[in-house]
């Protein structure tokens, strides 16, 4: 199973190691904001931890609650967003009417997003009415061993203990990865393949001409060879620019005669811009 913290203002620096998914507190009501909420989910994403957020529900006002809720946690795609429904600080607590309104509303606002209800196993005995928790249940029951919340609804997360000042819950997950595939975490981009240099061909090389011998002229038969103009097998391969080499470069000609000298229609002397594009048409895929 994973390993989860949730945190509010009173963890201003929580310790991370070993922690795979960071729950921080955006909201509640209609006007308080969590001040750490940027600087605890930098620190979360920086540390590549899987990120929630949740909203302390109070009563009433739960469309408003809703939209102070995205805005405070500006989600992004994958994070995960719950619906803290508890006792308030005023002795109050929110019906299970507005929880289920709760949840249906920041749905509708994120619906690309999970949204799962928290609550103790008391509210969940014995003020849930419905059985309604969104994607999920995070259940709160300290009294249980890690994992082994004592509830027989299917649970998500279960919050089973204090370390260090700092709830600590377990995500009924078995990897990394499946939390991120449940959660609709995008993949990674991809870095893009390096773009292939253009081809270019070898420089032309001096004193190439018919009927002189260069070390040249076997580079030329094989390009004349690969781009389909010459037949001549790697032993007959010579560094004579002989007449078999010539009708090869004859054979470009007609194929490609604006690299034919200007009046020669007979032209089987190949020149720089010739050997460039024979070069790049036999190696350069163009």
């Amino acid at each position: 199973m994973l390993k989860a913290i949730d945190i509010s203002s009173l963890q201003p620096h929580p310790d991370l190691d070993g922690v795979d998914v960071v729950l921080i507190k955006a909201s509640e009501g209609r006007t308080y904001a969590n001040p750490l909420r940027d600087e605890q989910e930098k620190a979360a994403r920086g540390a590549h931890k899987q990120v929630g957020w949740y909203h302390f529900l109070w009563p009433g006002n739960i469309q408003a609650q809703a939209d102070w809720f995205i805005r405070c946690a500006d989600p992004k795609p994958g994070d995960v967003l719950a619906c803290d429904w508890e006792t308030t600080q005023a002795h109050t607590a929110a019906s299970c009417a507005d929880k289920d309104r709760f949840l249906a509303a920041v749905k509708k606002l994120a619906p690309h997003l999970r949204v799962i209800l928290y609550c103790n196993l008391d509210f969940w005995e014995r003020h849930d009415t419905t059985s309604q928790c969104g994607d999920g249940l995070w259940i709160a029951d300290p009294g249980a061993p890690a994992g082994k919340p004592r509830v027989k609804h299917a649970w998500l997360i279960h919050q089973y203990g204090i370390r260090n000042h700092t709830d600590v819950n377990m995500c009924n997950f078995a990897t990394v990865a499946a939390w991120k595939d449940w959660a609709g975490v995008p993949d990674s981009p991809k870095p893009k393949p390096p773009a292939s240099e253009p081809y270019a061909p070898p420089a032309f090389p001096a004193g190439l001409a018919p009927g002189k011998s260069k070390p040249s002229a076997k580079g030329l038969q094989k390009a004349l060879r690969a781009a389909g103009f010459l037949t001549i097998k790697d032993s007959e391969l010579s560094d004579t620019y002989g007449p078999r080499t010539q009708a090869g470069v004859g054979r470009f000609f007609a194929a490609h005669p604006q690299f034919r000298s200007k009046g020669k229609p007979h032209d089987v002397v190949i020149g720089p811009h010739g050997w460039a594009f024979l070069f790049t048409l036999a190696y350069g895929r163009k």
